[in-house]
């Protein structure tokens, strides 16, 4: 425990790597996670404050703890998608003390040393899931976007209810200055600008809105500086109904964390992120975050490669972005409270569509049929049920094309004695016929033997025809499940009852403990019926046979 938790702490390794350009690159960071921090603010429920809260602490306690270098954390889309209902349900405290269980429940899998399975996640999932929070994102936008007040639990509900409500008395000047910063956004996306286009757009809005007098509604009142730390009380009794939700968040910040210091990973020279100190750091930052107010964090990829781009080389980096934003809330919240919320739906909708890497999704489709419905199924998933949901849905599906392409590659074959068997004949097709002129046939098995591929094991076996001795060749077995050694057992068994003696050669040595404890051996008329190679079991064939063909009659 003790030296566990030793790997998962700072070391003064992590600084080493500091250079001038980190405050560059931490400043251009900062200036884009303004208006994203704001905006996803608002679409959690707990308001824009809680968006900027959030980026400061969760961007300087993540990055000091965290297991990756040039990684920005702080409110992201996917996690103010999941917090909506959370606070429909639960209100403010509820969602904090959300927060502070999801981060015990990431300290813990960091200590458990599950970073690592975040590359069993198959590619068609990972596209899904991020088209429909894009979507979702999108879509609970829309009413900020058209000017109008609705509230839905869904976000395609949102979206429709927006639209009709809008259709009953329609005003142009709120959808037409969003669609022009999305617009704006994108094409500014195009090129290298030294400051980032959602921060000229938000400014421009804003600064129509007061010169111009348009009558956008605007975030508000915020407070200056950061909140005294306070343990929320209120919610604990309803523990049971937040343990869920709580698992819920936890199981995305990490998802989104891992796969966000993957990206970064890629992105970056030599720099490979510790999963476990990840998760962990992670873990802290959602520990920490609830008590001043703020909303469950993440690791942000898109943050997170415009710091890469910028030069970052260490967690000064990220420290800087938060000090930043810090700065921000200390001296020009009230100018922050004018940002109308027009202009925030523009920057999260021009983020959403820039989530989608047309051509990823493309080639995906086009891959197979399998990659395809899993990117459709597990993207509706995301948008009509909820996040984890449909990451279950999707890894569902994407193993079940797997074990289907995988018992594709198991084969029962009647083929020559070669392959490491050696034998003394030259030619092998006339060693074939002469062993089923004696009613001897040799199988060999390739591939896989499990519950996928068990049952037409059986169905192959069962049909052999005029033969006296079936010789199981099972060196090239590459994978052998309870189910596969019981379907083999099974076998053997039918067999031996039709009076034809089965005979196994070359077992793999991590095979015959399971073939042991599931029957297979005990099937075998003999236990001296299981050879170490091939030529020894023909030998013992030809004798059974002639012994059988010799043996007096009944």
């Amino acid at each position: 425990m003790v030296d566990k938790t030793r790997a998962l702490l700072p070391t003064r390794q992590d600084w080493t790597t500091a250079r001038p350009r980190d405050l560059i690159a931490g400043t251009m960071v900062g200036l884009v996670a303004l208006p994203l921090a704001l905006g996803f603010g608002v679409s959690s429920g707990l308001g824009a404050r809680a968006g900027l809260i959030t980026a400061i602490v969760a961007g300087l306690v993540a990055g000091f703890f965290g297991g990756s270098r040039v990684q920005v954390s702080g409110p992201t889309g996917a996690m103010a998608v999941v917090l909506v209902p959370i606070a429909t349900q639960f209100g403010r405290d509820g969602v904090l003390v959300v927060g502070i269980l999801a981060g015990a429940f990431l300290v813990g899998l960091g200590y458990a040393g599950v970073g690592r399975y975040i590359h069993y996640v198959p590619v068609p999932v990972v596209e899904g899931f991020t088209l429909g929070i894009a979507a979702i994102i999108a879509l609970q936008q829309v009413p900020s976007a058209l000017g109008v007040h609705v509230v839905a639990d869904k976000a395609i509900v949102l979206g429709f209810d927006a639209a009709r409500a809008w259709a009953r008395s329609p005003t142009l000047t709120t959808p037409l200055l969003t669609a022009l910063s999305i617009g704006t956004i994108l094409l500014l996306a195009r090129v290298r600008a030294v400051i980032p286009g959602s921060l000229l757009v938000v400014v421009a809005v804003t600064a129509a809105n007061q010169v111009l007098h348009l009558g956008l509604t605007t975030i508000g009142h915020i407070p200056a500086g950061l909140p005294a730390p306070r343990f929320p009380t209120s919610d604990w009794g309803r523990l049971d109904a937040l343990l869920l939700p709580a698992v819920v968040v936890a199981v995305l910040a990490a998802l989104e964390s891992l796969l966000s210091a993957t990206v970064a990973d890629a992105m970056s020279v030599g720099d490979r992120h510790d999963a476990d100190r990840e998760l962990f750091g992670q873990g802290l930052a959602n520990l920490v975050v609830p008590l001043f107010g703020g909303i469950p964090a993440t690791a942000a990829i898109a943050r997170t490669a415009v710091n890469v781009r910028a030069g970052a080389a260490s967690r000064l980096a990220a420290v800087t972005h938060a000090l930043l934003l810090l700065v921000v809330v200390l001296v020009a919240s009230q100018w922050v409270a004018r940002i109308p919320l027009a202009a925030l739906a523009g920057v999260l909708i021009a983020t959403a569509i820039q989530m989608i890497r047309v051509s990823s999704v493309l080639a995906l489709v086009h891959a197979t049929r399998g990659d395809a419905v899993v990117l459709a199924v597990t993207a509706a998933a995301t948008v009509f049920l909820n996040l984890v949901t449909a990451v279950l849905i999707g890894l569902v599906i994407a193993g079940f094309f797997a074990l289907r392409q995988t018992a594709r590659t198991a084969r029962i074959d009647e083929v020559p004695l070669e392959d490491g068997d050696v034998l003394d004949h030259a030619d092998h097709s006339a060693e074939e016929r002469r062993l089923l002129d004696e009613h001897i046939v040799a199988y060999r098995i390739d591939g896989p033997l499990f519950f996928a591929a068990a049952h037409d094991f059986l169905l192959r076996l069962a049909d052999v025809g005029d033969v006296r001795v079936v010789i199981l060749r099972m060196s090239r077995v590459t994978t052998l499940d309870a189910t596969g050694a019981s379907v083999l057992a099974d076998t053997i068994k039918r067999l031996e009852g039709r009076g034809i003696t089965v005979m196994l050669s070359a077992v793999r040595p991590e095979h015959v403990q399971t073939l042991r404890r599931l029957g297979a051996y005990d099937r075998l008329a003999h236990e001296r019926h299981a050879f170490a190679t091939t030529p020894d079991a023909i030998t013992h064939a030809r004798l059974h046979v002639a012994r059988k063909v010799h043996a007096p009659q009944p």
